[in-house]
């Protein structure tokens, strides 16, 4: 695609381009969902995910627009372990939990460290936890947390594109060696980590979208990464936008979504799964986005290649 040119890709940039955030209540997670998910064993089962409201996170990635339901302060005592405890009064019995805060769960401006005791309580009985962080705040705040729980705990960290020059126009504030030493730190310390993987960010064409995809998901297993998800980027938090109307950024195709699972599947290294929040907005098909729907679905929970869609 074209070079970004007179773009000068910063934080004050991409935080120009914002609209305004979500009203949300600081004592109240954005939202939460219960699903479905291949375990590790090979077992389907119920996996809750609590979208934590709390501070904006610190560093302003391109494509993100996480910011769009966070709060401009550091929650008080008690509101993020709060907001955990009222998801957990109304869900059926689960597992396994995923704790979303829209940045790093172990920057202490988004979770107080004080919090962790209190929420590891809410947690007993929980087979695995899974947050998400930036290798900047992977450390000891990670070994107290784990000490914490009763439950294996697992840190998704965003890898996003091995691309080294894309990886630096994402404004990330991350290096491939932070990968991988963050993702060398918690094996040491008996924390598994999933790598968050993007399609088709920003200055790629479709064809080298899928091939950068892809070396990401090798990328990611060689360094010890248990498990890859595949995000297809989209637009919505304005600097997209932006970069969309100089022809620098178009979203991913759906039909390439499914050409790098099935990709990530085939190498069984690990489990590989697409995300698969609103589809049908990277599909230009209305007679075939269900079904294709439908199968990437199917090989997220099977781990199998299913039988390709065809469509005129």
């Amino acid at each position: 695609m074209n070079d970004p040119g007179e773009i000068r890709i910063t934080d004050s940039w991409i935080k120009d381009c914002r609209g305004e955030k979500n009203n949300v209540d600081p004592a109240l997670p954005y939202s939460w969902l219960v699903e479905k998910e291949i375990s590790p064993s090979g077992s389907v089962e119920d996996i809750l995910t609590i979208f934590l409201t709390n501070r904006e996170c610190q560093f302003h990635c391109l494509m993100c627009d996480l910011w769009k339901n966070t709060t401009d302060h550091t929650s008080g005592d008690g509101l993020v372990s709060g907001q955990i405890e009222w998801v957990l009064n109304q869900t059926p019995d689960v597992k396994h939990i995923k704790l979303y805060n829209s940045g790093s769960f172990f920057d202490p401006r988004a979770i107080p460290p004080g919090e962790y005791q209190r929420i590891a309580a809410l947690l007993e009985g929980f087979q695995t936890v899974i947050v998400e962080s930036h290798p900047a705040f992977i450390g000891d705040r990670c070994i107290e947390f784990r000490d914490a729980i009763k439950a294996d705990l697992q840190v998704a960290i965003g890898l996003e594109c091995v691309n080294i020059s894309i990886l630096e126009k994402l404004n990330k504030r991350m290096t491939l060696d932070d990968f991988t030493g963050s993702v060398g730190f918690l094996l040491d310390n008996d924390i598994f980590t999933r790598a968050f993987i993007l399609l088709r960010p920003p200055f790629l064409t479709e064809h080298d979208g899928i091939f950068w995809a892809e070396r990401s998901i090798d990328f990611a297993f060689d360094a010890g990464v248990e498990c890859c998800v595949i995000i297809p980027v989209r637009g919505g938090n304005g600097a997209m936008e932006q970069l969309a109307a100089k022809g620098l950024f178009s979203p991913p195709d759906i039909r390439s979504l499914e050409k790098v699972l099935e990709y990530g599947i085939e190498k069984q290294a690990g489990r590989v799964f697409a995300d698969t929040w609103d589809l049908k907005q990277f599909s230009m098909c209305d007679k075939c986005h269900t079904a294709r729907t439908d199968r990437i679905n199917g090989m997220n929970l099977t781990q199998r290649i299913l039988p390709e869609i065809i469509c005129k």
